[in-house]
C-alpha cells in the first residue's frame, strides 16, 4: 500500500534508451566529420585511428534509429497499458506543440538565409556577396524550375494528401474504422509519391549544391523540407499500422493527432516554400 499510485502522473521505468542514443548520435557525429575530411582530403584521427569513410557515420546511424525503434515501441506499449492519463496525454500535446514550433524556427533560418541572400544580393558588408550572386536574383548562369511544372504538381499532391489525413482523423472521431484506414492509406502513398516526384525533380536540376549560393540554399530549404515529408510518411505509416491494430478510440488517439499536427505543418511549409522560392525567388528566369 506504501507503493500505491495515487496520482495522474506516469513514472517511467528505468530506460537505456536516453544513453545509448546519446552514444549513437556521437559516433555518427564522428562518422559526419570524418567524411567532410575525407572530401577534403585530410585524414581525421582518433588515437591513431582514421574516422574517415561511411561506416563509422553507418553504425551511429543505425544506433540512433534502432533506439528510436524501441524508444516509440516502449511508448506505444505504455499507451497500451493505461498509462497515458489525461494529466500524460495533455503534457504530451505540449511537448509536441514545442517540437513544431522548434521545427518552425528551423525552417525560418533557411528562408532567412534565402531572403538574405536574394533580396541583398549587392550587400558590401556580407564577404563576396556581389562575386556569388552578380548582383542579381537568380545569380547569372542560373536556370531555375517552371514552378508551374513538377513544383505545382507536388503542392497539389501535398493539398490533396492534408484533406486525406483530415478524413481520417474526422472518421476516428466517428468510429469509422475503414474511414480511418483509407485515409491513412491515401496519406501515406501521397506522401511517396511526393517523395519521388522531388527526387525525379532534383535530378534534372541545372545547378547543384555547391558552388552556387541559390543552390545552396534552394537545396537546403527543399531538401530538409523533402526529409520531413519522409519523416511525416514514416510516422502516418507507423499510425496505419496501429490503427490497422484497433489500438485508437475516438476518446484516445494523441499519436495519430501528433502525426496529423506534423502532416498539416509540412504541408504549410511547402506552401511557403512554393511562393518564395519557387514562385518568387525564381523571378522571369525559368524556362518551361
Amino acid at each position: 500500500m506504501a507503493h500505491a499510485k495515487n496520482h495522474d502522473y506516469h513514472i517511467i521505468e528505468p530506460s537505456p534508451w536516453p544513453f545509448l542514443g546519446g552514444v549513437g548520435a556521437f559516433i555518427m557525429a564522428l562518422g559526419a566529420i570524418g567524411l567532410f575530411k575525407l572530401h577534403k582530403g585530410v585524414p581525421f584521427l582518433l588515437f591513431g585511428v582514421d574516422l574517415a569513410g561511411w561506416g563509422i557515420f553507418a553504425v551511429g546511424l543505425l544506433m540512433v534509429l534502432y533506439v528510436m525503434f524501441g524508444w516509440w515501441r516502449d511508448t506505444i506499449r505504455e499507451s497500451i497499458a493505461g498509462d497515458h492519463t489525461p494529466v500524460v496525454q495533455l503534457h504530451l500535446r505540449y511537448g509536441m506543440l514545442l517540437f513544431i514550433a522548434s521545427e518552425v524556427m528551423f525552417f525560418v533560418a533557411w528562408f532567412w538565409a534565402f531572403f538574405d541572400a536574394s533580396l541583398f544580393v549587392g550587400e558590401a558588408q556580407q564577404y563576396s556577396r556581389f562575386e556569388a550572386t552578380g548582383g542579381v536574383w537568380p545569380p547569372h548562369g542560373i536556370e531555375t524550375f517552371d514552378p508551374w511544372h513538377l513544383p505545382l504538381f507536388n503542392t497539389l499532391i501535398l493539398l490533396l494528401s492534408g484533406t486525406t489525413v483530415t478524413w481520417a482523423h474526422h472518421s476516428l472521431l466517428h468510429n469509422d474504422r475503414e474511414g480511418l484506414k483509407w485515409g491513412l492509406v491515401f496519406t501515406v502513398v501521397l506522401g511517396v509519391f511526393f517523395s519521388f516526384v522531388q527526387a525525379y525533380e532534383y535530378s534534372h536540376a541545372t545547378f547543384g549544391f555547391s558552388g552556387s549560393i541559390y543552390g545552396a540554399t534552394f537545396f537546403m530549404a527543399t531538401g530538409f523540407h523533402g526529409f520531413h515529408v519522409i519523416v511525416g510518411t514514416i510516422f502516418l505509416a507507423v499510425c496505419l499500422i496501429r490503427a490497422s491494430a484497433g489500438q485508437f478510440t475516438p476518446q484516445k488517439h494523441f499519436g495519430f493527432e501528433a502525426a496529423a499536427w506534423y502532416w498539416h505543418f509540412v504541408d504549410v511549409v511547402w506552401l511557403f516554400l512554393f511562393v518564395s522560392i519557387y514562385i518568387w525567388g525564381a523571378g522571369s528566369s525559368y524556362h518551361s
